[in-house]
């Protein structure tokens, strides 16, 4: 087994921040009560000095309805490439304010919203980060490479990862 750090407030907003900075794009989850969830990509415009993750939203979407409903989200993050996951459970609200947009502009966002920035369908949520875990490589994703290829061959386990809960 790695090694297992459980990461409080800024270690943990700082942990956050790294792996959605390294895949910004995650699974949102909704209705989680219900099984199957109800579940689309989106994309993380910033993660904030608390831990709190914003998006930008379709003011006419399920998923905003979804979180007026039941307020429980959960966020999923996959980042193959370099072995880095992470699990958000939290509390998402949903807004409009024109300031906020400004500041989490894009211009990829206007694929979805194309009146620009002041499109009248944009939203904000804001999601507040409750509980998490992340997996990622202690080493870097080379060095766990060949630890992995060194346990194939003689048998013996060399895990060089690290794991943790994080409570921001």
């Amino acid at each position: 087994m790695g090694e297992v750090n459980n990461l409080q407030q800024q270690e943990a907003v700082n942990k956050i921040r790294e792996l959605v900075k390294n895949n910004a794009i995650c699974l949102f989850c909704t209705k989680l009560e219900k099984q199957p969830f109800e579940t689309r990509p989106m994309s993380v415009q910033d993660v904030d000095d608390e831990g709190n993750l914003w998006f930008l939203s379709d003011k006419n979407s399920n998923k905003n309805q979804e979180i007026k409903q039941d307020d429980s989200v959960q966020l999923l993050f996959a980042n193959n490439g370099n072995s880095e996951y992470m699990s958000i459970y939290g509390s998402a609200d949903v807004f409009y304010d024109r300031s906020k947009v400004e500041e989490l502009w894009n211009p990829i966002a206007k694929a979805w919203f194309t009146e620009g920035k002041d499109d009248p369908r944009i939203s904000v949520i804001r999601v507040r980060a409750k509980q998490g875990y992340y997996w990622d490589t202690q080493n870097g994703k080379m060095v766990d490479f060949l630890k992995m290829l060194a346990g194939a061959v003689t048998g013996k386990t060399m895990d060089g990862g690290v794991e943790g809960t994080l409570n921001a």
